[in-house]
């Protein structure tokens, strides 16, 4: 344990064991190795009897006396490395000569590890020392780690790897949330909270101001991309780099061509909407790439893969088509939709450019302009005509009922093409927002076939689930629930378990809404197969049970919900005869 001593010149327990075994006076013995290995102060040794009287422990003095030092030695060694002499790092690599032989001694070990940390390039040798040995690998400070990774990628990723596991288990975690809320869901927190993230958080240490292992961990983060599809994975390679743009960590932020792009992306995200002045912006970005410069463009189209930057971008462009109708006025008259479709476009194909090493962008279907926008715009025309119908007085009314079939444009495009199909389900999403049960019934049946199935994914019914609690009090209608379940949800149920997943979560939250005709029905079909996860059973038991707990004590009839709006009252003027009545 005490070998380095011997190799300064140190005597060790050792040669205290030797001295005595060979000695003829053993009392005298102890005397002189207490002598020779003592504090050398020559007022002390007069002083040291009076520790003697207090009973005071020799080894009690001599460590405090040690720990004291070793604390002052530590202090002056961050000291040294924050001066400004030009001969401060020789002077740590000496006294890490003299001190690394005692590495393996814990009282010592904090001294050689802070002298480690200090130094902006440890010795080769000493580094393969450290990483060889488990212990000392363990507790050496990360700056040193950054040393041993940076030529160790293998070691690197072994250390990432279970971060990247976790962050991807607490994203998808966070769409399965029981909670059901549109106030609350996955979109939710802001870009500055999100980065807060423990994940983010360590990976941004590890990293520290080494481009080497940042690039490394942007190459895992396209490998793992490339190998799932998962797109969790490009919200971290944005997250990454604003966390070190929030340390203001320039040694990276100046050398990623991505940095002012994501920078102002980031920006429309905290925002929820891209406008006109940072859509100029991010598009002068765009069209900056040069020749030869191509490559950014493949993690550029990873930034715009990121859900929370698709969410901003198709959110912006909902609301343009509203103001595009307002004005009477066509998708492709837009310079702003047309580059919010453009990055769009960008983002979904960011796997297919990254897979294909062919970094250019893809090319936007020209249709989905022409065509596809203008039969979402006459989606929303019928609903206008039929919500200002409504309100007609009764001798004005026509007969106009309310339509049930979609363009044949809007399914066709919703099913071939990629972009349309996000806007689609986007439009869903905005139309249950509104409460429009009548335009949600008419659009459900459509999302059954969609590109790559993407209205059962689960960023999607996990808004959409959020969105439906808005309708509540509907699906005490069966023609409602039809529509949700035998109409979408349930098509899938039984080929996809996140579909089933989504939907125990959903009857969790409404089952006291839902007839109790149906909800039976419903039950029976939502029985988990043996095969299937824990998850899925467990939700499953807590509807039954919940419907148990419902039957045994039935709920008390709900009270009509309050409709004060905090507003002052009012007068209503009457005939003078009638008093006036606050309303």
């Amino acid at each position: 344990m005490f070998s380095g001593l011997s190799e300064l010149g140190i005597s060790s327990g050792e040669d205290l064991k030797e001295t005595l075994t060979n000695c003829t006076d053993p009392l005298k013995a102890i005397d002189q190795f207490q002598t020779e290995n003592g504090i050398l102060l020559p007022t002390l040794q007069s002083a040291l009897p009076f520790l003697d009287l207090h009973g005071t422990p020799r080894l009690e003095f001599h460590q405090s006396v040690f720990d004291e030092l070793r604390d002052k030695l530590m202090e002056r060694v961050a000291a040294i490395a924050d001066g400004k002499e030009e001969d401060r790092y020789s002077k740590l690599e000496e006294l890490l000569e003299k001190s690394f032989p005692l590495v393996k001694m814990p009282s010592i070990q904090p001294v050689v590890m802070q002298v480690l940390k200090h130094l902006p390039k440890v010795p080769e040798k000493k580094l393969k020392q450290v990483m060889a040995d488990k212990e000392l690998y363990k507790v050496c400070a990360v700056e040193v780690k950054r040393q041993i990774w940076q030529d160790n990628q293998a070691l690197f990723g072994d250390e990432v790897s279970p971060l990247l596991k976790q962050y991807i288990v607490e994203k998808e975690a966070a769409l399965f949330s029981s909670d059901l809320s549109i106030l609350h869901n996955f979109f939710s927190p802001s870009p500055k909270i999100r980065r807060q993230g423990e994940v983010v958080q360590k990976l941004t240490q590890m990293i520290g101001k080494n481009v080497k292992l940042y690039d490394m961990v942007l190459q895992f983060l396209r490998t793992l991309f490339l190998r799932t599809r998962n797109v969790h994975y490009c919200t971290l390679r944005a997250e990454l780099l604003m966390s070190l743009h929030d340390l203001d960590i320039s040694e990276i932020c100046l050398v990623d061509p991505c940095h002012k792009f994501t920078w102002c992306l980031d920006a429309c995200i905290r925002e929820k909407f891209v406008d006109a002045k940072r859509a100029r912006e991010l598009q002068g970005f765009l069209d900056g790439v040069k020749k030869g410069q191509e490559q950014v463009l493949g993690d550029l189209s990873m930034i715009l893969c990121d859900p929370f930057a698709s969410n901003t971008l198709v959110l912006s462009t909902v609301r343009n088509l509203q103001e595009l109708l307002s004005q009477d006025a066509l998708p492709r008259d837009s310079p702003d939709l047309l580059l919010l479709l453009r990055m769009l476009c960008l983002g979904q194909g960011a796997w297919d450019m990254i897979d294909s090493q062919v970094f250019k962008e893809p090319r936007l279907e020209l249709e989905v302009v022409t065509r596809f926008l203008p039969a979402v715009m006459s989606i929303l025309v019928d609903d206008y005509t039929f919500t200002v119908e409504q309100k007609l007085p009764s001798e004005e009314k026509t007969s106009v009922t309310y339509p049930t079939t979609l363009p044949d444009t809007f399914t066709k495009y919703l099913q071939e093409n990629r972009v349309a199909c996000e806007m689609g389900l986007y439009y869903v999403l905005h139309i249950a927002k509104l409460r429009n049960k009548n335009a949600l019934q008419r659009l459900l049946p459509a999302l059954v076939e969609t590109h790559n199935d993407a209205a059962f994914g689960d960023i999607f019914l996990h808004l959409l689930t959020g969105h439906l609690t808005l309708l509540s009090d509907e699906f005490g209608s069966e023609e409602f629930c039809a529509a949700v379940f035998d109409g979408f949800l349930l098509t899938s149920c039984s080929s996809k378990e996140n579909v089933h997943r989504h939907t125990l979560r959903l009857l969790n939250h409404l089952c006291l809404k839902v007839q109790p005709s149906v909800m039976e029905t419903l039950v029976k079909t939502l029985e988990p197969p043996k095969q299937c996860s824990e998850p899925v059973k467990e939700l499953y038991t807590q509807l039954t049970e919940k419907l148990e707990a419902q039957k045994k004590s039935p709920p008390e009839p709900e009270e009509a919900p309050s409709l004060d709006l905090g507003l002052h009252s009012i007068t209503v003027p009457t005939t003078p005869a009638t008093p006036t009545t606050p309303l």
